[in-house]
Protein backbone atom coordinates (compact mmCIF):
# COMPACT_ATOMS: atom_id res chain seq x y z
CA UNK A 1 0.00 0.00 0.00
CA UNK A 2 1.14 3.56 -0.68
CA UNK A 3 2.13 6.15 1.88
CA UNK A 4 -0.66 8.63 2.51
CA UNK A 5 -0.39 12.10 4.00
CA UNK A 6 -3.27 13.42 6.07
CA UNK A 7 -3.97 16.09 8.70
CA UNK A 8 -3.17 15.17 12.30
CA UNK A 9 -5.93 13.57 14.39
CA UNK A 10 -6.27 13.41 18.20
CA UNK A 11 -5.47 9.69 18.13
CA UNK A 12 -2.01 10.48 16.66
CA UNK A 13 -0.71 12.30 19.75
CA UNK A 14 0.79 9.39 21.69
CA UNK A 15 2.51 7.74 18.71
CA UNK A 16 3.90 11.04 17.38
CA UNK A 17 5.33 11.94 20.78
CA UNK A 18 7.01 8.51 20.91
CA UNK A 19 8.49 8.89 17.39
CA UNK A 20 9.81 12.38 18.18
CA UNK A 21 11.42 11.42 21.50
CA UNK A 22 12.90 8.15 20.20
CA UNK A 23 14.45 10.04 17.26
CA UNK A 24 16.11 12.59 19.54
CA UNK A 25 17.50 9.87 21.80
CA UNK A 26 18.73 7.90 18.76
CA UNK A 27 20.73 10.88 17.50
CA UNK A 28 22.00 11.98 20.92
CA UNK A 29 20.24 15.34 20.81
CA UNK A 30 19.88 17.18 24.15
CA UNK A 31 16.59 16.63 25.93
CA UNK A 32 16.38 19.96 27.77
CA UNK A 33 15.54 23.00 25.67
CA UNK A 34 14.24 20.88 22.78
CA UNK A 35 10.96 19.41 21.61
CA UNK A 36 11.86 16.38 23.80
CA UNK A 37 11.05 18.27 27.00
CA UNK A 38 8.37 20.51 25.46
CA UNK A 39 4.99 19.62 27.00
CA UNK A 40 3.29 20.44 23.69
CA UNK A 41 4.94 17.33 22.19
CA UNK A 42 2.32 15.23 23.99
CA UNK A 43 -0.61 17.23 22.60
CA UNK A 44 0.28 18.12 19.03
CA UNK A 45 -3.27 17.84 17.73
CA UNK A 46 -4.50 20.37 20.29
CA UNK A 47 -1.50 22.66 19.70
CA UNK A 48 -2.17 22.89 15.96
CA UNK A 49 -5.96 23.13 16.37
CA UNK A 50 -5.51 26.14 18.67
CA UNK A 51 -3.04 28.00 16.42
CA UNK A 52 -4.54 29.95 13.54
CA UNK A 53 -2.65 29.61 10.24
CA UNK A 54 -0.97 26.36 11.26
CA UNK A 55 -1.15 22.78 10.01
CA UNK A 56 0.40 19.41 10.76
CA UNK A 57 0.45 16.40 8.48
CA UNK A 58 1.23 12.79 9.28
CA UNK A 59 2.50 10.06 6.97
CA UNK A 60 0.76 6.72 7.26
CA UNK A 61 1.18 3.35 5.56
CA UNK A 62 -1.09 0.35 6.08
CA UNK A 63 -2.60 2.09 9.10
CA UNK A 64 0.84 2.60 10.70
CA UNK A 65 1.95 6.11 11.61
CA UNK A 66 5.40 6.81 10.13
CA UNK A 67 5.94 10.41 11.29
CA UNK A 68 4.88 13.94 10.57
CA UNK A 69 5.73 17.58 9.88
CA UNK A 70 3.98 20.91 10.35
CA UNK A 71 3.85 24.65 9.78
CA UNK A 72 3.48 26.82 12.87
CA UNK A 73 3.29 30.60 13.45
CA UNK A 74 6.01 30.72 16.11
CA UNK A 75 5.98 33.85 18.27
CA UNK A 76 8.43 36.57 17.31
CA UNK A 77 9.10 35.48 13.73
CA UNK A 78 9.34 38.19 11.08
CA UNK A 79 6.13 39.07 9.25
CA UNK A 80 4.94 36.41 6.76
CA UNK A 81 7.29 33.80 8.28
CA UNK A 82 6.22 30.53 9.88
CA UNK A 83 8.27 27.68 11.29
CA UNK A 84 8.61 24.24 9.71
CA UNK A 85 8.24 22.12 12.84
CA UNK A 86 8.50 18.64 14.20
CA UNK A 87 9.64 16.76 11.10
CA UNK A 88 10.30 13.33 12.53
CA UNK A 89 10.06 9.83 11.07
CA UNK A 90 10.48 6.36 12.50
CA UNK A 91 13.98 4.93 11.99
CA UNK A 92 12.64 2.25 9.61
CA UNK A 93 10.94 4.90 7.47
CA UNK A 94 13.90 7.20 6.83
CA UNK A 95 15.57 7.17 3.41
CA UNK A 96 12.36 6.51 1.47
CA UNK A 97 11.62 10.12 0.49
CA UNK A 98 8.76 10.43 2.98
CA UNK A 99 10.36 13.39 4.78
CA UNK A 100 10.62 15.22 1.47
CA UNK A 101 6.95 14.40 0.73
CA UNK A 102 5.94 15.85 4.09
CA UNK A 103 8.05 18.97 3.56
CA UNK A 104 6.60 19.57 0.09
CA UNK A 105 3.08 19.23 1.51
CA UNK A 106 4.01 21.77 4.20
CA UNK A 107 5.57 24.15 1.64
CA UNK A 108 2.34 24.15 -0.37
CA UNK A 109 0.22 24.58 2.77
CA UNK A 110 2.42 27.47 3.97
CA UNK A 111 1.91 29.28 0.65
CA UNK A 112 -1.86 28.71 0.91
CA UNK A 113 -1.75 30.14 4.44
CA UNK A 114 -0.07 33.29 3.08
CA UNK A 115 3.50 32.75 4.29
CA UNK A 116 6.47 33.85 2.20
CA UNK A 117 9.20 32.16 4.27
CA UNK A 118 9.68 29.07 6.41
CA UNK A 119 12.17 28.98 9.26
CA UNK A 120 13.47 25.92 11.08
CA UNK A 121 15.74 24.97 13.96
CA UNK A 122 17.90 21.86 14.14
CA UNK A 123 21.11 20.24 15.45
CA UNK A 124 24.40 19.16 13.85
CA UNK A 125 23.59 15.57 14.92
CA UNK A 126 20.78 15.61 12.34
CA UNK A 127 23.20 16.10 9.43
CA UNK A 128 21.18 14.05 6.96
CA UNK A 129 18.08 16.15 7.64
CA UNK A 130 20.09 19.35 7.28
CA UNK A 131 21.36 18.15 3.90
CA UNK A 132 17.75 17.56 2.79
CA UNK A 133 16.75 21.01 4.06
CA UNK A 134 19.55 22.56 1.99
CA UNK A 135 18.50 20.59 -1.11
CA UNK A 136 14.95 21.93 -0.73
CA UNK A 137 16.12 25.55 -0.58
CA UNK A 138 16.80 26.30 3.07
CA UNK A 139 19.77 28.59 3.79
CA UNK A 140 21.78 28.69 7.01
CA UNK A 141 21.38 31.64 9.37
CA UNK A 142 23.85 32.75 12.02
CA UNK A 143 21.18 33.33 14.68
CA UNK A 144 17.76 32.19 15.80
CA UNK A 145 14.55 33.87 14.68
CA UNK A 146 11.47 34.08 16.86
CA UNK A 147 10.94 32.46 20.23
CA UNK A 148 10.34 28.71 19.89
CA UNK A 149 11.55 28.07 23.43
CA UNK A 150 13.93 25.42 22.09
CA UNK A 151 17.07 27.14 23.29
CA UNK A 152 19.33 24.11 22.76
CA UNK A 153 18.94 24.24 18.97
CA UNK A 154 22.07 25.65 17.33
CA UNK A 155 21.32 25.40 13.61
CA UNK A 156 18.87 27.88 12.14
CA UNK A 157 17.68 27.96 8.53
CA UNK A 158 15.20 29.87 6.39
CA UNK A 159 13.59 29.22 3.00
CA UNK A 160 11.84 31.66 0.73
CA UNK A 161 8.65 30.11 -0.63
Amino acid sequence: MAVTLRPIQPSDNIELARIIRESLVEFGVPKVGTVYSDPDTDRLFELFQAAPNSCYFVAEEDGILLGGCGVYPTNGLPINHAELVKLYLTAATRGRGIGKMLMEKCFAAAVELGYTHLYLESFPQLAKAISIYEKTGFKLLDHALGNSGHFSCNIWMVKEL
